[in-house]
């Protein structure tokens, strides 16, 4: 299976981080934590419950681009929210054929992982900003979309299962 650019997106407390991680492991790639990149500005706002504008995302989605660019001969793995087209194609800017896999969820099913975190910058008060941000991939996005319904290895396998199946047919 080939190893491109795959983006772990969703709303706050979907499982970016931890399904990244697994599926990094699992297909042998950099894993990037989009969070990570986060200017101490963003964090502080955030950690006080404001949420980000496009203006205050812009920088911090230049440099995941740009780790994006650094790591696509071999491939990684970014979690990061790109919750708005105009995000996502920043991203894409860095990496025309990266992939998206949206982890899509409730706020009934993602609120009460928002609790159960740990030490976290980003509060339970922001889930509704994510949601009212969200704008789903498009048909014409190379984007899959998988359910948190699910355990995170069940999430992680039926990702692994659709990037095999996705290859084949190339």
């Amino acid at each position: 299976m080939t190893t491109n650019n795959i983006v772990i997106m969703g709303v706050a407390g979907c499982g970016k981080s931890h399904i990244g991680q697994a599926l990094a492991a699992a297909l042998g790639a950099a894993f990037i934590e989009g969070d990570s990149f986060h200017p101490p500005e963003n964090i502080a706002l955030m950690s006080a419950g404001v949420p980000l504008d496009d203006q205050h995302r812009q920088g911090w989605l230049q440099s995941l681009a740009a780790q994006l660019a650094a790591g696509h001969a071999s491939g990684s793995v970014l979690a990061c929210s790109a919750l708005k087209r105009r995000y996502r194609d920043i991203l894409r800017s860095a990496d025309p054929d990266i992939l998206f896999v949206h982890l899509a969820g409730s706020v009934e099913q993602i609120a009460p992982r928002m609790q159960q975190r740990g030490a976290h910058f980003m509060p339970i008060s922001l889930l509704a900003s994510q949601f009212a941000d969200l704008e789903p991939p498009a048909a014409d996005e190379n984007a899959l979309t998988v359910n948190v319904g699910e355990a995170p290895d069940a999430i992680t396998q039926r990702i692994l299962d659709r990037l095999s199946l996705r290859s084949s047919q190339q």
